[in-house]
């Protein structure tokens, strides 16, 4: 089992290794999470339409 110490020192060194996005790359990762939901939210309305005409 890892003690809390090494799970810090862990936490610390990804910390120190990462670094904040530019806003360019910000609004890039916006826009491709906006259009991935936007996507997944078509295809399940398109299939919740589909199941629901096919009862009639």
């Amino acid at each position: 089992m890892v003690s809390v110490k090494e799970t810090f020192v862990e936490y610390k060194r990804v910390f120190r290794i990462t670094k904040k996005p530019s806003m360019q790359e910000f609004r890039s990762i916006v826009q491709v999470s906006g259009a991935g939901i936007l996507i997944i939210g078509m295809i399940g309305f398109l299939i919740q339409m589909i199941i629901n005409f096919g009862r009639v």
